[in-house]
C-alpha cells in the first residue's frame, strides 16, 4: 500500500467511525432539567466532541493497523 493510498483509507475510515461514535452518550436538551430558551430542544446538551474525536482516532488506528497487517500477508 502506498502512502497516499494509506492516508486516503485512514481518512475515510476515520469519518465512518466518527459517524458511528457520535450518537454515544448524547442527551438532548429536552431530557435535561435546564436548557437555554430559544434553542432547539433536540440539540445535544453536552456533545463531548473532543472525547469522541479522540476515541475515533484510536479506533480508526486499530482498524487501520488490522487492515495494514491483512494486506501485508501476501
Amino acid at each position: 500500500m502506498t502512502l497516499p493510498m494509506g492516508i486516503a483509507i485512514y481518512f475515510t475510515m476515520w469519518w465512518i467511525v466518527l459517524f458511528a461514535v457520535l450518537p454515544f452518550g448524547v442527551r438532548s436538551q429536552h431530557e435535561e432539567t435546564d436548557y437555554a430558551q430559544g434553542t432547539d430542544p433536540g440539540a445535544p446538551s453536552n456533545p463531548r466532541l473532543l472525547l469522541k474525536a479522540a476515541c475515533t482516532t484510536v479506533v480508526s488506528a486499530i482498524l487501520f493497523a488490522g487492515l495494514w497487517y491483512y494486506m501485508s500477508l501476501d
